[in-house]
């Protein structure tokens, strides 16, 4: 008997313990607002790789509302430190505003501007980076984010699988998603394909990679 998928991650997410009271409080109103948001398996998955890695420096591409960056700094260790980038001017203030109500140990800096410059110049040193920004762009901040990530660090790219689109030919799904199809397809390639990484892909939350740097 086949069995429903999404059956099965209302299951696997009912099993989770939950979080802190005010990081649900910030989900609730990022999905009243319409702000992407990390779904519930993507938010187990991350808590999971953080207890497993300690990171030490967390890099983050896409803020939105500050919602992943603080559910990253809530469950990370104490010396973690984590800077998040965003260049959506409306979200900015209200991320700086949870920021300031909720990163008690003073974790999280925001940079803002666009990642495809900041990138450039920042330091290298990052064992972690969560990637959840504009899909499309992925494939250009690659190179970047392979600079700064340290040897034996973790990418780990949210939303590969487009709700599925990407299994699809690019005829099958909307012209206005095609260029986003593309890239996407690129980027997945590339990061299953280089020696430089490990790669596996995951049918979690909108689909995520995990890629180790390997040199």
């Amino acid at each position: 008997m086949a069995i429903d998928p999404e059956r099965m991650r209302d299951f696997i997410c009912a099993m989770d313990k939950g979080n802190k009271d005010y990081l649900d409080e910030l989900e609730k109103e990022a999905i009243k607002d319409d702000v992407p948001i990390i779904r519930k398996d993507m938010q187990s998955l991350l808590k999971f790789l953080l207890a497993l890695a300690h990171p030490v420096n967390i890099l983050e591409v896409g803020t939105a509302t500050g919602f992943s960056a603080l559910l990253m700094a809530e469950y990370s260790d104490d010396d973690t430190r984590i800077t998040t980038i965003e260049k959506y001017e409306k979200r900015i203030p209200v991320a700086k505003e949870h920021f300031d109500l909720w990163d008690k140990g003073n974790k999280i800096t925001l940079l803002e501007g666009d990642a495809a410059d900041i990138l450039k110049e920042l330091d290298e040193g990052y064992d972690f980076v969560f990637m959840d920004a504009a899909k499309g762009q992925y494939e250009n901040f690659l190179p970047h984010v392979m600079r700064v990530l340290k040897k034996g660090g973790l990418l780990v790219t949210d939303n590969v699988l487009q709700d599925g689109d990407i299994v699809q030919s690019r005829f099958a799904v909307t012209r206005r998603n095609r260029t986003i199809h593309a890239r996407m397809r690129e980027y997945i390639y590339d990061i299953t394909h280089t020696d430089d990484l490990q790669t596996v892909i995951l049918n979690t939350g909108d689909g995520v990679t995990l890629s180790v740097k390997m040199r």
